[in-house]
């Protein structure tokens, strides 16, 4: 600790010169175990997730391809199908019904209405 900013302008300077992949690769060689911490855009970007499984695309209702994560767990060594989440208001109808006890007639009243 007693020389610690001296290693952080070293290690900093050494960086600077390198991608987080490059540097990653190079920290690797050398026997050090050292893994680059990406953003979102970069993860989402990285092929290697793409050729292992860890990303997905599912079609959205409206809006169209969408990359996300796939589920981590895989039982039979395929992730599950992923569906994209409700539109909004998409179940209105079977849960007033449901819930509410409210019959096609009267959600159809309460969409002309403009409340739902």
């Amino acid at each position: 600790s007693q020389r610690a900013a001296e290693v952080d302008e070293i290690i900093a300077a050494w960086t600077s010169q390198h991608t987080k992949e490059e540097a990653m690769k190079i920290i690797g060689e050398a026997g050090v175990p050292a893994g680059a911490v990406f953003d979102t855009l970069e993860l989402m970007k990285d092929p290697s997730l793409d050729a292992r499984g860890i990303m997905q695309t599912i079609e959205h209702p409206t809006t169209g391809k969408v990359k996300m994560p796939a589920w981590p767990v895989r039982f039979d060594g395929t992730p599950p199908k992923v569906k994209p989440s409700p539109l909004l208001g998409q179940h209105n109808a079977e849960v007033l019904g449901a819930w509410l006890g409210l019959g096609a007639a009267d959600v159809d009243a309460l969409k002309q209405e403009g409340i739902i």
